[in-house]
């Protein structure tokens, strides 16, 4: 049985850049503590934010911009530091037994619901069942696959009720949890998204409960007025290590970022987690704000479909070779995102465990217009090309830039038609992209629910997480490549697993299912007014800590 884990898509750059980081450092405007007056720590702050994809639904969330708020209204088992360690929320205690192929979890004492419904182990168990069983068309699905008992619960027009048999309510506090296959890394993976509870009241109506959630978070839902706003408000039933410091938090919809940073500049926003690229040249001497920068671990890189024409078989590989060397990253890095990005070496980054500059065929992420010409022609002589090659993304994403100068480097290194190919709306292009309607490469980023290397790896690119069952949006499948993230998922240590990973790793060097480009910094700005702004292990404010 193969381990899959689940990925937050930052499909086609939610917020631009939209990237992570494991710290964040003040620079220019001056540091967040210098912020004075009026603080008393019950004012409403607002931070930035475009219309979710989907209902507020946490198995349903596979875009930042939903995760940023479902993560706020819902608390887990588990959470981590800015750094990435481990810490308790709903869980006392997650122990496995000696071959880490069983867990037992073990609840805190009084939990609740926002509406005051008490939490419990069947709570956790229903809501796992939920999100895994396929007549629930949950886009979270494939991360239960390590619970035994996923696979029975795979036909669309099943049971919604059935349970994962791997779970067993042993007393309300205390929850047994049997794998497929042997997991070390479990406790790290039920701090994904997906693995947040639902109250009962969720499976009355989900579609309905996604417009109006009911969680157990830090934060409690007040309204949503779609393309428009979200507002939260402190949750007083919240007894867990993320304690709103606040009176609550705004979310503003934003349809571009250019708006969102006037808004900043002028007094209006209060934190942007992601400057535009428009503004990356100046923002940290901007007097009117506090700036950051900081390197972190968000993954860029555009996927190019397995079925797309003329990307399939030999022809592909040469192609999808030839489209990577004529990339020049290092230019674009420096020319258009203004140096707030690294140059991608592997499909992780630097920030996670295994991270890698040597892996055996890395050359490939090179820029080198004379290899890209030459694959090129020796595709041509397989099938000559014809048509445009076109690369998607959302306009509302903040990435028209640095997207024209990735076609525009592929038309002058090869020769051939390139261009942009913008969608309106981040919901629309995401739309495009899950129904296999899109007909074109698109820009993705990746980003871990949980700070650990498969949590870049397995969901991107298992072949079991393809066609819609999971976030391999490119459906790309390859025996060799499951069969070696099989192997990393048996070994008891992270080191041991990394080897695994590496070679699964040079393997998709040589398959080129996606496009590597770069590793970004955050770069964020924040009000004057506002203090203690920090970021977490995802890139984005501590928004629990931010006072003004």
């Amino acid at each position: 049985m193969r381990i899959r884990t689940r990925i937050t898509a930052v499909i086609a750059a939610t917020l631009g850049l939209a990237l992570a980081l494991s710290g964040c450092g003040a620079t220019g405007g001056g540091a967040a503590s210098s912020a004075t007056g009026g603080v008393d720590g019950k004012q409403t702050v607002t931070v930035n934010d475009v219309e979710p994809a989907s209902g507020l639904i946490p198995s349903d969330t596979n875009d930042l911009a939903g995760w940023k708020v479902v993560t706020q209204l819902f608390e887990g088992l588990v959470t981590f530091s800015d750094t990435g360690e481990l810490i308790y929320a709903d869980a006392e205690s997650i122990t496995p037994n000696s071959d880490a192929s069983q867990y037992t979890i073990t609840l805190r004492d009084g939990l609740e619901f926002s509406d005051g419904e008490k939490i419990t182990a069947e709570t956790y168990a229903k809501s796992w069942s939920f999100a895994a069983n396929a007549a629930n068309g949950q886009m979270g699905a494939a991360i239960f696959a390590t619970i035994k008992g996923y696979d029975a619960l795979q036909d669309e027009h099943g049971d919604k009720n059935a349970q994962l048999s791997g779970l067993k309510v042993v007393d309300d506090r205390t929850l047994q949890v049997t794998l497929a296959a042997p997991d070390s890394s479990f406790d790290y993976k039920v701090g994904d998204v997906a693995f947040l509870p639902l109250p009962s009241s969720a499976y009355q109506d989900i579609k309905a409960f996604g417009e109006k959630p009911i969680g157990n978070g830090p934060y409690k839902f007040v309204s949503w007025r779609h393309d428009g706003e979200i507002k939260l408000a402190p949750n007083e039933k919240y007894t867990g290590p993320r304690k709103a410091q606040n009176g609550g938090v705004t979310f503003k919809l934003y349809t571009n970022l250019e708006s969102a940073y006037a808004d900043l500049t002028a007094g209006n926003l209060d934190v942007l987690d992601t400057i535009p690229n428009s503004a990356l040249a100046t923002y940290k001497n901007e007097s009117s704000i506090q700036s950051f920068s900081k390197a972190g671990p968000g993954f860029k890189a555009f996927t190019i479909p397995s079925n797309l024409k003329h990307f399939t078989g030999e022809e592909g590989r040469l192609r999808r070779a030839a489209i990577s060397y004529a990339v020049n990253r290092d230019r674009i890095v420096d020319k258009v995102l203004r140096g707030t990005a690294t140059v991608a070496t592997d499909f992780t980054a630097p920030a996670i465990a295994g991270y890698s500059k040597t892996l055996a065929g890395s050359d490939v992420l090179a820029y080198d217009a004379a290899k890209a010409k030459e694959l090129w022609a020796k595709a041509d002589a397989i099938s000559p090309w014809d048509g445009t090659f076109r690369l998607a993304y959302a306009s509302d994403s903040g990435s028209k830039q640095w997207v024209d100068a990735i076609v525009n480097s592929i038309k002058n290194a090869i020769g051939i038609d390139a261009q942009s190919y913008p969608f309106p709306t981040q919901k629309d292009f995401s739309g495009a992209v899950h129904d296999r309607t899109i007909d074109a490469a698109f820009v993705q980023g990746l980003q871990s629910d949980y700070p650990h290397p498969e949590g870049y790896l397995v969901q991107a690119y298992d072949s079991s997480a393809a066609d819609g069952k999971g976030l391999n949006n490119g459906d790309y499948k390859s025996g060799e490549f499951d069969a070696l993230i099989d192997e990393a998922a048996k070994q008891t240590t992270l080191d041991g697993s990394v080897k695994y990973y590496h070679q699964a790793e040079e393997l998709l060097l040589k398959d080129l299912p996606v496009i590597p480009l770069w590793y970004g910094n955050v770069s964020a700005g924040a009000s004057k007014s506002v203090r203690d702004v920090s970021f977490n292990y995802m890139g984005l404010p501590e928004y629990y800590k931010l006072v003004k």
